[in-house]
């Protein structure tokens, strides 16, 4: 029973994508369909439905309405620019500087506002002039910054990390958010090394000195936006708030500092943002709330089991089968946006490792890291196009140097995958294992 209701998921499911409906509808489609061999129509549907309620009726589930209103605070509360001229500040006299900086900037922006679109649309636009006059190649400047963005999604906080948690059985958000520290780091140090080489090979100077002063001055004006990441990381690991309430906190800074510190918004913008806010929101729980219907389905029908038996039956070596799902989650990365992507392999892979022995924490970072990987994959690739977008260039142009990049963010996925250490040492130190 389980083979077939295998079979009609993926058929629909695959077919509701193919023709373009919305990814939560395909969810409700095929999760409901591959039910109807083992249950009937009426009880399916009944069920379903009280699994949709169910799903969203988490208070852990409010963190990501709270930390997407903080991150468009932040979009739009001039703090881009501060944390580019930061980064700048430090890496200014290195060759290839403007592309170092385009990359640092990123993964802070990124963690800041939980968006790796937002990074690269908001990072790349403000570098693009400079790098276009210091006679940079663009195409090499679009991969830079489309490839460094996504690392802010494993940076926290981060809302891709609190999805999987929802979905993991309550798996320890606090853990999550220090374990993505270092596999983030590793993707940005990849990056640089790569924009770096390419920088020397071309002759790329330094945009000026360092200097203590101007360092000095760019920290100032970068502080207080960094804060936010130490007092809401720092204010849940340390378990003086849920990190629902450290999101809360987070729109409070956000706002203190874009309405009075920086005057960067006004009042009247406040309706813009909180619209935007509540439709990103909608969308994003909405489609978690269908996700459980896919979940109970498959709990139900026993398709994580089968897959299990079938990955086991061709291999019991631990490193082929994580090989195998970084496969299948790279391959299907490229067609799927990070939230549906997570929502629908987390039950069916989680259960898999966790037979070897892997911890849900480790999974976690393994399963997002892929999934950022997609996000600047084509066909789909959103955060790369918007990159391609900002920098004015064609993907056929941009992918020259995409390659160095996709090779050295591959490096860091197995490291990553295979050496648990780069997750685990920072929860263990925190004393939250």
């Amino acid at each position: 029973m389980a083979s077939i209701s295998l079979f009609i998921l993926l058929i629909v499911l695959a077919v509701l994508l193919i023709i373009g409906t919305p990814i939560a509808v395909a969810i409700i489609g095929s999760g409901l369909a591959s039910a109807l061999p083992s249950l009937n129509l009426e009880v399916t549907l009944i069920t379903g439905a009280q699994r949709i309620f169910s799903g969203t009726s988490t208070y852990t589930l409010l963190a990501i309405p709270f930390f997407v209103l903080a991150g468009n605070i932040m979009n739009q509360g001039g703090i881009a620019k501060r944390l580019v001229n930061f980064v700048d500040a430090i890496l200014g006299r290195v060759p290839g500087s403007l592309l170092l900086t385009n990359i640092g900037a990123n993964s802070l922006f990124g963690a800041i506002s939980g968006s790796a679109a937002a990074a690269a649309a908001a990072v790349g636009s403000m570098l693009k002039d400079g790098e276009e006059t210091s006679g940079y190649d663009m195409d090499l400047a679009v991969a830079a910054n489309g490839a460094s963005a996504p690392s802010g999604l494993l940076i926290p906080p981060s809302n891709a990390l609190i999805t999987y948690s929802l979905v993991a059985g309550g798996t320890s958000i606090a853990a999550l958010f220090v374990a993505g520290y270092i596999p983030g780091l590793i993707w940005v140090l990849g990056c640089l090394i790569v924009a770096y080489i390419f920088a020397k090979k071309k002759g790329y100077t330094g945009t000026g000195d360092f200097s203590w002063k101007k360092l000095w001055k760019a920290t100032l004006g970068a502080i207080l936006p960094l804060s936010l990441i130490i007092i809401v990381i720092g204010g849940i690991v340390g378990g003086v708030f849920t990190a629902t309430e450290g999101a809360a906190i987070a729109v409070v800074y956000s706002l203190f500092l874009a309405l009075i510190i920086y005057r960067d918004i006004n009042v009247k913008d406040l309706y813009s943002i909180l619209l935007d806010s509540a439709v990103t929101s909608g969308i994003i729980v909405f489609i978690i709330g269908t996700s459980n219907i896919l979940s109970w389905v498959m709990a139900f029908t026993g398709i994580p089991q089968m897959i299990s038996a079938a990955l086991l039956g061709v291999t019991e070596n631990q490193f082929i089968i994580l090989l195998i799902i970084n496969i299948v989650l790279l391959i299907s990365g490229t067609f799927m946006d990070v939230t549906p992507a997570i929502l629908i392999f987390t039950p069916i892979f989680l259960p898999i490792v966790q037979q070897f022995g892997m911890s849900s924490i480790h999974f976690g970072i393994v399963l997002v890291y892929n999934l950022c990987i997609g996000n600047i994959t084509p066909p789909v690739g959103n955060t790369l196009f918007v990159a391609i977008r900002v920098g004015d260039r064609k993907l056929s142009s941009v992918m020259r140097y995409m390659g160095a990049f996709y090779f050295a963010i591959f490096i860091g996925l197995m490291l990553v995958t295979y050496f648990p250490f780069f997750s685990m040492w920072l929860p263990e130190v925190a004393g939250l294992l």
